[in-house]
């Protein structure tokens, strides 16, 4: 890839990115991978789609709430 290329991310249409996030919570046995919780479960890009992360399952794990909103501070 050139230096004037911009990398391409993958970025699901709504029905597709719905089902996705079931499997990565399936995936992730219905927990927070950070604290185990089974309450008020999200899905979590690890790479933020603002730096171009993509919706894929590589990138995608499953957090509480709590934690979600953490990471995020």
């Amino acid at each position: 890839m050139s230096p004037s290329e911009k990398p391409r991310r993958i970025r699901l249409d709504p029905e597709s990115y719905r089902r996705l996030h079931t499997e990565i919570i399936e995936r992730d046995g219905w927990r927070c991978q950070a604290c185990g919780s089974l309450r008020g479960l999200e899905v979590h890009h690890i790479q933020h789609r603002s730096q171009l992360g993509g919706d894929s399952d590589g990138n995608l794990i499953t957090l509480c709430w709590g934690c979600h909103r953490a990471i995020h501070a």
